[in-house]
């Protein structure tokens, strides 16, 4: 198999027979999901909690599920999977397990340093934040069901808890 065909060389990429423009905002948009599903695979590696690992898991598979929604937009020939309300209640569930034991925190920004885990957490949330904007964007031209934007925002969430989480022993600076 030959990884490349240099038909992309001048800028565009070919799917189901449109030629697009590399920087086309699905393309964008599937490379935002692309980027921040590649340091989760990172951080399922390093992270030891095996609950966390799996749902890490979990959320990639779900990330696999937002590109085939953004893929529908180029190629509709194939029925769209669903993000399901359930994965959405399981994430708040686990964002509210996660804070349940940690005295509330009137901190906006955190400064993660104490470890490795927390610097990636943090770097998932300050990424799935961007995507989050670009995906609310892209909803203003196109139609996408409100379960995708509630659940990548759930996600922000997530991270941002898992980050505090995992920084719990770093003194300062919170803001």
């Amino acid at each position: 198999m030959v990884y490349f065909t240099g038909k992309g060389d001048k800028g565009y990429s070919l799917i189901n027979n449109k030629r697009l423009s590399k920087d086309n905002f699905y393309l964008e948009i599937l490379g935002e999901l692309d980027e921040f599903n590649s340091p989760l695979g990172f951080l399922k590696n390093l992270i030891k909690d095996k609950k966390i690992k799996k749902e890490i898991l979990l959320i990639q598979n779900d990330v696999f599920i937002l590109q085939a929604n953004i893929f529908w937009f180029i190629y509709p020939k194939f029925k769209k999977p669903k993000i399901k309300e359930e994965r959405i209640k399981e994430i708040e569930k686990k964002i509210k397990e996660i804070e349940k034991n940690k005295k509330p925190q009137h901190h906006f920004f955190i400064i993660s340093e104490s470890n490795l885990e927390s610097g990636i957490l943090d770097y998932l949330k300050a990424k799935i934040r961007t995507l989050e904007r670009k995906i609310v964007n892209f909803s203003k031209k196109k139609k996408i069901e409100e379960k995708l934007l509630k659940y990548i925002n759930r996600l922000s969430s997530y991270f941002f808890a898992l980050s505090r989480l995992k920084s719990k022993n770093d003194k300062e600076p919170w803001y």
